[in-house]
């Protein structure tokens, strides 16, 4: 509270608040008032200098409601003071562990985009994606926030931790199988992007747990709302994906079905029929969710933020992000390494990750390329033999797309345009 007796001036922000008086004036002030000295020397000492400033500060900005702005006032300050009595190795410790929770944050949103644009249900399909491999999610699932009927599963895909929800020790199956269908099964799952990057060890869990099934004629697999506990890999036969009554989508030989009831818990978006006799394999929920999920959400984290400075993929949301980090392969080269040569046909599409490349074009140097610079589109734009040679100059690490992917997840248009820089 304000003394009475003190005498009104100008303060530096013009305000004519009282300012701030010598103790012995201030104590005069107060001298009227019957209370202890005790607490005559805390109003002067520690409330009024607060008060002063911040009604200096609410006259200065002028609020239309001045309570809130006060609150805030305050409790500004109390952050601003508490920063000022961090040392420097907690400050650090705090900044690391907002940049940990900004990176966990865009992770959940990174899911969250990701499955309200698989509830979109897009099931457009070009005649290239037909004759390449089909990374598309098999069903959109159209009933995406529909409850599942086994009242245990009900969570998302970002999952939450606690004591209360605790991962359990994973065991995977193993079911026994002959050498000859391990290696169908590896031919198989080489063609699918969702298992081709596994590392040899978790194919190998992959490999083991799944289960050979024998389809009839015009079976269905599964049926649209069912829950689900296993995703299907074909090796053999062709499968309609239906929605309602109307086909969405065919899948064939190296194509998943079956993964988004796993992927996030919700009921099967479509029936998946067979359309002769075929051949799939099963894979059941706890394997897939502890060795192929892991994999790809590791892989994504990994790769979102190289990503986004990457020029050509600036415009590319979380989630369109995230489907192209599932599809990179990783190659490393030696020094002097050729990537590709002038004149031979293009299937992949390369980003530098690390390292440097440079071009020749007739043996000349035309291009050097950098961390986040690309290479290799026009071969794949234009389905011309290679314009130039790409070589390594000392260790490098490239990222790699083959041409499916390449033009079901870039905007070829935009390279096209950019595409002029070995003329």
């Amino acid at each position: 509270r304000f003394s009475a007796h003190q005498p009104l001036a100008k303060d530096r922000a013009g305000t004519g608040l009282p300012q701030a008086s010598s103790r012995p004036d201030a104590m005069d002030g107060l001298d009227a008032l019957k209370i202890s000295e005790d607490k005559k020397k805390y109003i002067v000492d520690l409330l009024n200098p607060v008060l002063e400033e911040m009604v200096a500060e609410c006259i200065h900005r002028m609020p239309q409601d001045p309570v809130p702005f006060m609150l805030q006032w305050l409790e500004q300050k109390k952050v601003t003071d508490d920063d000022k009595l961090l040392s420097p190795e907690e400050k650090d410790r705090l900044a690391q562990e907002n940049k940990n929770l900004e990176s966990e944050i865009n992770r959940v949103k990174s899911q969250m985009q990701e499955c309200a644009k698989l509830a979109a249900g897009d099931t457009k399909k070009d005649d290239e994606e037909e004759e390449e491999e089909d990374d598309e999610d098999d069903e959109p699932p159209a009933d995406f926030e529909k409850q599942m009927p086994n009242k245990a599963r009900q969570s998302v895909s970002a999952e939450a931790y606690g004591q209360w929800n605790q991962k359990k020790a994973f065991v995977p199956q193993v079911i026994p199988k002959s050498e000859d269908q391990k290696e169908r099964l590896k031919q198989v799952l080489g063609k699918s992007f969702m298992f081709a990057n596994l590392e040899d060890n978790d194919l190998g869990i992959i490999v083991g747990a799944m289960k050979e099934v024998t389809v009839k004629a015009q079976e269905q697999v599964i049926i649209q709302g069912d829950a689900g506990d296993f995703l299907f890999v074909i090796e053999s036969g062709d499968f309609d994906c239906i929605v309602g009554d109307k086909v969405v989508k065919t899948c064939g030989s190296g194509d998943v079905f079956g993964e988004l009831a796993l992927l996030y818990n919700c009921p099967r978006a479509a029936t998946v029929q067979s359309k002769g006799a075929s051949v799939c394999w099963q894979l059941d929920r706890d394997t897939f969710n502890n060795i192929v999920k892991e994999a790809a959400q590791k892989k994504r984290d990994r790769y979102d933020s190289f990503l986004a400075k990457v020029p050509l993929l600036s415009s590319m949301d979380a989630y369109e992000r995230s489907q192209l980090a599932d599809a990179l392969k990783v190659e490393s080269f030696g020094d002097g390494q050729v990537v590709m040569s002038q004149g031979e046909v293009g299937t992949k599409f390369y980003i530098v990750e690390e390292g440097v490349a440079f071009a020749n074009k007739n043996g000349q140097q035309v291009m050097e390329y950098g961390v986040g610079d690309y290479f290799g589109e026009l071969a794949l734009i234009t389905n011309q033999p290679r314009a130039a040679t790409v070589t390594t100059k000392g260790p490098a690490k490239l990222l790699s797309i083959n041409k499916g992917s390449f033009n079901r997840l870039l905007n070829v248009n935009d390279l096209l345009e950019r595409s002029n820089k070995y003329k």
